[in-house]
């Protein structure tokens, strides 16, 4: 049996995150799901080229969140959903919302979550979450594993969905229309500053004025519990009915008719004379049957009700902080270079197809080996694997590869560190 986790996000980055470490903590990718609001095409120019000029810098983050979502989830596609606009969209509830193709919505949220087992009151509040510009995760997970899925989603930026939906209802919000005019940040300028309030996540810059005009950003996290009601057992009552044998004792009545004859030797008398005619004589026999009769009668009842109680639980978690440290460099007399800007993903991909065609090529077809090269793209433009070798995070790769792949690491092993080197620069 398996239970549908889900939540809501504030940033595609955050959502990018929290499915990057469900995948890394053993579920499987092809049970996870995201849906972002994407009425301003901001993540959809991401997924087919990549962006330069002025916006490049700003847009960074946002594209290497959206090359790392494709990196670890199956179908990333652009869609269009009543009552939300576009959107983007990847894992197993891009099937219950398309149909022939791509773009062609055949089905709404509110009923693809209803299908994954979301109360439907919830999947209101959780489609209303998506118009207002907030990004879904959700993840199909067996059920001795749902509270482990449940605090991974917790850790990081969770929204507090309750919370949000009650100051909905009190502008006057009764819940997801699909006929509603799409939300874009040119007709919502509150939506920003209403889900910074409610996300775990608070942004600070610090502008560095050297030339070049760099700036690192300081991000904090604020641990932000909320609540979810989850079925943990009960009783179930049934009445049957079922036949019993019983016995009871009466005492029955019953007639017998006796004759008896016997020889006599006297003169007849009158009365004798007068009975001297033809006659017939009726003695008939009765008994005694037993009758038997049902009462009907309540010997007990019983009662079901449900007592609740309140309880205070302590929640224990980590929250990371970014801390930057400025250190003077000396001058070394050498001349200045450009910093480097990570590209996306399919900027790489046609000397990933060369690398295939001259490696590959009589060992299948190239989408065979394409979840390898994105997936040596992830880990390089990981910033957890910053200034490490090949070497040292390679048996961790394998370890979180060989997990959703049937162990496969040695078959693919090659096309990953080529894609980590190209990346990083190396080749």
């Amino acid at each position: 049996m398996t239970k549908t986790v889900i939540g809501t996000y504030s940033t595609i980055e955050t959502a990018t995150a929290v499915v990057d470490d469900l995948v890394k903590a053993g579920f499987h990718r092809n049970s996870i799901s995201v849906i972002a609001n994407d009425a301003d095409k901001k993540y959809s120019a991401y997924m087919d080229h990549d962006t330069t000029g002025d916006g490049a810098a700003a847009g960074a983050g946002i594209g290497a969140a959206v090359g790392g979502l494709g990196g670890l989830l199956l179908g990333l596609g652009a869609l269009a959903i009543p009552g939300i606009g576009p959107i983007i969209a990847a894992g197993p509830i891009v099937a219950a919302l398309t149909g022939a193709g791509v773009g062609a919505v055949t089905g709404g949220i509110i009923g693809a979550l209803v299908d994954m087992g979301i109360p439907e009151e919830s999947a209101h509040e959780y489609a209303e979450s998506v118009r207002r510009g907030n990004v879904l995760v959700t993840a199909q997970v067996p059920d001795n594993r749902a509270d482990e899925a449940t605090r991974i989603m917790q850790r990081t930026g969770l929204v507090d969905l309750t919370r949000e939906a009650e100051k909905w209802r009190a502008s006057g919000w009764k819940g997801f229309d699909a006929n509603a005019t799409p939300i874009s940040a040119a007709t919502n300028g509150q939506r920003m500053n209403t889900t910074a309030t409610t996300g775990a996540m608070k942004n600070r810059s610090v502008a560095n004025t050297n030339q070049g005009n760099e700036t690192f950003q300081v991000v904090e996290e604020n641990l932000q519990v909320g609540k979810r009601a989850v079925e943990t057992g009960g009783v179930r009552v049934k009445s049957t009915v079922k036949e019993v044998p019983v016995e009871e004792e009466v005492r029955l009545r019953q007639e017998h008719v006796e004759v008896e004859r016997r020889p006599v030797d006297r003169p007849a008398s009158k009365a004798d004379l007068n009975a001297f005619k033809e006659g017939t004589i009726e003695v008939r026999e009765t008994q005694e049957q037993p009758v038997v009769s049902k009462e009907a009668r309540v010997v007990e009842e019983v009662r079901v009700r449900k007592n609740v109680d309140e309880r205070t639980q302590k929640v224990q978690d980590t929250v990371r902080r970014t801390d930057v440290a400025v250190e003077p460099i000396p001058d070394t007399g050498r001349t200045a270079t450009s910093s480097t800007v990570t590209r996306s993903y399919d900027a790489y991909d046609p000397d990933f197809r060369a690398n295939y065609q001259t490696v590959y090529s009589g060992m299948g077809n190239y989408d065979r080996f394409q979840p390898a090269y994105r997936y040596g793209y992830t880990l390089a433009t990981d910033k957890r694997y910053q200034g490490r070798s090949w070497g040292d995070i390679e048996p961790e790769a394998r370890k979180a590869w060989n997990s959703q792949n049937n162990n496969s690491w040695e078959d693919f092993k090659d096309a990953v560190q080529y894609s980590w080197d190209k990346v990083r620069g190396r080749i």
